[in-house]
């Protein structure tokens, strides 16, 4: 017995039990922490791609070549939408993380190369490689190869069904007598069923064409932004004609519906890329694709940004697994492939070897496409080409929101709002913040207050070493969440605290330093910080009252014995089940001017015009609550009729006898009762909502019309993303925080949230 024993050995016994059971914990520590971390397999390629669905299916098949060549190699494709893909990328790799190969546009090319998260091809192959490739085909910044294209193109082309277009336009002015012909109204109705020409008018980047037509470009020699001349107003004008005073062109459109009318031919002709001509062809469109017409007072051809697109390497790719990724881009982008790629799926190919070959120049969609190619203009790959477009949105659509062909005079207001908002945004994103006195002070705040806290939860240090022997077991047992806890939540948290009082933009991505309180200076300073903090609240509150309105009384509805219960609960619980993109996307069709249903179920009940939901900041951000009621109310409804439910149903029956109102059983019974559950739900919902970024961005199409639908979270998102101001976004991103925080204390506080009613 232990008690038997010598001291001496008891003592001997503890000493070597305790420092078992730290080496445990160490152990298990060091286990916990390797799971959270990346485990390289060498034989793995993980390919993070935007490849369509029929460019997939061919490379997919290509893939099982390569896996049959190389026994024990797997390649991973995983799809990425374009935000999803470059935001997603760059957190990752920043991380020591993501897939081994990114296969994208080239216009990522330049913010990855700023960042350092992409490696040098020349490290992986020698000079004489790139050789064998188109001068397109290799994308350089700054002199270093970073990609290796397969395919050149992503541009956009005229594209138009054969039934109604004989004989494509050549010049804008063909383009406008053609669209005129072809837009009918075909019952009389005072309605457009057929447009002569459709597209994504909208964003900009379509646009870009008609802008080099008139003889524009978005930069000079020295990457100054150029959108204050006449190139500028002639190409506004023509845009604005076609609609307002031809009314060839809807009068409000996107991407999604543009496609739609094409695919069921209420539209002759479309301006769309290469990616979408698979999918005319198997909608059963007999089609054809011709280049941009030329501008007949310029003698320019309507010229697309042309883009490559192909593979660059992950910065953190080991050089054990290099050897392999050199492999599998010698298959990938061999002259067989290509080829192999390029007549299945219409699309032209680098190797110089094939970009003449008889089966690319006898196709007549790939001959148009390489004769666009010819006319178009490389798409800048510098980080500023970002600040373009969010330079260019928020005046062009405010231009597109008239109804009315503006004076020239008013577009040329418009094009000087461009360019001084491109200079400002270009300065913000080289803003230089050099760390000073407040750096330093903020520093040593910081490791006071480390220190404070460390001194005030001392003795809970003291005691854990203390009973470290005695309870390692438990500890042990707890380690797992604890170490999770502190890698998921408390190292980000601080990690972002700290970068919130830094200078870490694109000039200090990796040299970034801790200067003081200018970010918050900076966020605080900003007139359109209160202007967004207002719609938040608004957007919030509304939600909210919604959710719960809706949500309780559905539940008191279900609460009660109805027939065919069980069905209309499961019908109403479906909106929280689709995923919200989705639904997102959905709302948004629905809200369309000319197509929604939304428009159709007002018109024909109300008689009411239609409404431009999606044109106009007001209406947008109705559309955009209106999503989201719909999406929100079912959680509060199950909660609510579990609340009811646990009521006991005795309380009814005595305010019964005793001839209580249902209004009054309601306030005195069913609210007291249910406020336990409730409030909990409430607080909860409202954070959910405040930090709601799917349905905010994708209804509104990342802040649409004029970049005026942005609540704060959707605003911290484009800081960090869009202008990559990441020490701006997490300072922004704490203020949330601190919002949250103190609604948090103080609603719960209010509403007695944590006594029970019970």
């Amino acid at each position: 017995m232990l008690r038997e024993m010598p001291s001496n050995e008891i003592i001997q016994m503890k000493q070597v039990y305790g420092r078992s059971i730290k080496l445990l914990l160490i152990v298990v520590l060091g286990l916990v922490f390797s799971s959270c971390s990346k485990k390289e397999n060498p034989n793995d390629i993980v390919i993070w791609h935007q490849m369509r669905v029929e460019e997939r299916q061919v490379f997919e098949q290509q893939l099982k070549e390569f896996e049959a060549s190389h026994p024990g190699v797997k390649v991973t494709l995983l799809f990425k939408e374009t935000e999803e893909l470059r935001s997603g990328y760059i957190i990752a790799a920043m991380g020591g993380e993501g897939p081994d190969l990114v296969y994208s546009p080239s216009d990522n090319v330049g913010i990855f190369a700023e960042m350092n998260i992409i490696r040098p091809l020349n490290d992986v192959f020698p000079e004489s490689f790139f050789q064998q490739f188109t001068e397109q085909g290799i994308v350089r910044y700054k002199e270093v190869p970073l990609m290796i294209a397969d395919k050149l193109g992503n541009h956009l082309t005229l594209v138009y069904n054969k039934k109604f277009v004989k004989t494509p336009p050549t010049t804008e002015k063909e383009l406008v007598e053609l669209g005129k012909k072809l837009t009918v109204d075909e019952n009389n109705d005072g309605k457009t069923d057929r447009y002569g020409l459709v597209w994504n008018y909208t964003e900009p980047y379509f646009f870009i064409p008609f802008y080099t037509g008139f003889g524009g470009w978005v930069f000079d020699q020295h990457n100054n932004p150029t959108l204050a001349n006449r190139a500028m107003v002639d190409a506004l004008s023509f845009l604005q004609q076609l609609r307002n005073e031809y009314k060839i062109i809807p009068p409000e459109t996107d991407y999604d519906v543009a496609e739609t009318l094409f695919k069921e031919g209420k539209a002759a002709m479309i301006i769309n890329g290469d990616w979408s001509w698979a999918g005319y062809g198997n909608a059963g469109v007999d089609y054809g694709i011709t280049p941009l017409p030329e501008i007949t007072t310029t003698g320019k051809r309507a010229a697309p940004m042309v883009a490559a697109k192909g593979y660059t390497v992950n910065v953190n790719v080991s050089d054990e697994k290099l050897k392999l990724i050199k492999s599998f881009l010698e298959f990938a982008l061999s002259p067989e492939k290509q080829l192999q790629t390029s007549v299945t799926v219409k699309t032209i190919p680098t190797h110089l070897s094939i970009v003449n070959d008889t089966l690319i120049l006898n196709d007549p969609v790939l001959s148009n496409s390489k004769q666009q190619i010819e006319y178009g203009r490389p798409i800048p790959i510098i980080t500023e080409m970002r600040v373009i477009w969010d330079a260019m949105r928020p005046v062009y659509q405010k231009v597109l929101k008239s109804n009315q062909v503006l004076s020239r005079d008013k577009i040329e207001e418009a094009s000087r709002e461009m360019q001084a908002s491109a200079q400002t945004k270009i300065n913000q994103l080289r803003e230089q913040q050099q760390p000073g006195v407040w750096g330093a002070v903020v520093q040593v705040l910081l490791l006071g207050m480390v220190a404070f806290m460390i001194f005030r939860i001392r003795k809970t240090i003291y005691l854990f070493f203390k009973n470290l022997s005695k309870d390692g077991f438990a500890y042990i047992l707890a380690l797992p969440a604890f170490a999770i806890m502190l890698a998921v939540i408390l190292y980000p948290f601080v990690y972002n605290v700290i970068l919130s009082f830094s200078n870490m933009n694109l000039s200090y991505i990796d040299n970034w330093s801790i200067i003081g309180l200018q970010q918050y200076l900076k966020v605080f300073s900003e007139p359109r910080f209160y202007e967004i903090l207002g719609k938040t609240l608004i957007w919030t509150v509304a939600n909210i009252f919604f959710h719960v309105t809706i949500g309780v009384a559905l539940a008191l509805m279900l609460n009660r014995d109805l027939p065919g219960k069980s069905v209309f609960r499961t019908l109403l619980i479906l909106p929280w089940a689709i995923p919200q993109y989705i639904v997102a996307l959905t709302w948004r069709g629905m809200f369309n001017y000319e197509y929604g249903s939304i428009n159709a179920v007002l018109g024909s009940l109300f008689g009411m015009q239609n409404i431009n939901w999606l044109g106009s900041p007001v209406e947008t951000f109705i559309a955009v609550i209106t999503t989201n009621v719909w999406l929100g109310f079912p959680f509060m409804m199950i909660i609510a009729l579990g609340a009811l439910q646990s009521i006991p149903t005795e309380l009814y029956e005595a305010a019964d006898l005793d001839g209580a109102k249902w209004y009054h059983k309601l306030r005195h019974i069913t609210i007291p009762l249910i406020k336990p559950v409730m409030v909990p739900a409430i607080t909860l919902g409202t954070i959910w909502t405040f930090n709601q970024l799917n349905v905010v961005w994708l209804v509104s199409n990342a802040g649409e019309p004029s970049d005026s639908t942005h609540i704060l979270v959707s605003y911290v998102y484009k800081a960090a993303f869009n202008m990559y101001d990441f020490a701006y976004a997490a300072a922004f991103s704490m203020v949330i925080f601190l919002i949250l925080f103190v609604f948090n204390i103080v609603f719960t506080k209010r509403t007695q949230a944590a006594e029970s009613m019970y």
